[in-house]
């Protein structure tokens, strides 16, 4: 799996274990994911650019690096993506967001869009695309060529959990793609669910069914 980054911290590791455990409360389950985002934004961010500001210390001035979070875009495919959205901005609070609507046919297991808001400028920014799970991969594959209709400078993809079935899929629609997980399951289920996994995301975040 070429260009895929397997974010195994073991405070990722250990987030991840409490998130899984169908036990876990839904506020619990968002405080977990809160947190475990900004730890994986970390990683992620690792390669950001950074230039140089002329600042003073309480005892002499200096040239310090500093990045330019405005130049960042998180883009958040909705409605799960929100809660790995919080934590990242929490890291990076300049960043501009992005929303992306997309709903899985039930059917087909195809994504349908239907909301698509970015901010202006993007052919200047880098985005990180934010969904926690990465199953059958259509969702993701379709969010990355709307994104790619703006022409940013790079996108990235970032997800709790993914199989080898949702990296395959992603993959194949866009083998450019760096892809950032906290892990790679088993597989996915005849109704499209990654195994063990954590089941639906959102569901347990928002505590609905």
């Amino acid at each position: 799996m070429n260009n895929v980054h397997v974010i195994d911290h073991p405070l990722v590791q250990h987030k991840l274990t409490l998130m899984r455990d169908k036990e876990a409360s839904t506020s619990s389950f968002r405080r977990l994911l809160n947190e475990l985002s900004m730890l994986m934004a970390y990683e992620v961010t690792r390669d950001m650019p950074v230039h140089r500001v002329r600042i003073e210390t309480p005892l002499e001035p200096m040239d310090a690096p500093m990045i330019d979070g405005k130049k960042l875009v998180f883009v958040s495919i909705l409605r799960a993506g929100t809660g790995i959205l919080e934590g990242m901005l929490q890291v990076v609070p300049g960043a501009r967001v992005g929303h992306i609507g997309l709903y899985r046919d039930p059917d087909t297991l195809q994504a349908v869009e239907y909301y698509f808001k970015m901010p202006q400028g993007m052919a200047d920014r880098d985005v990180i695309v934010v969904d926690p799970m990465l199953a059958t991969g259509n969702s993701a594959a379709a969010a990355v060529t709307r994104l790619k209709e703006l022409q940013p400078r790079s996108i990235k993809f970032v997800c709790l959990l993914t199989c080898p079935e949702g990296v395959a899929a992603l993959q194949a629609a866009h083998p450019d793609l760096p892809i950032y997980t906290a892990a790679i399951d088993r597989g996915l289920n005849d109704h499209g669910y990654i195994m063990p996994g954590l089941g639906d995301a959102g569901d347990r975040m928002f505590g609905t069914r």
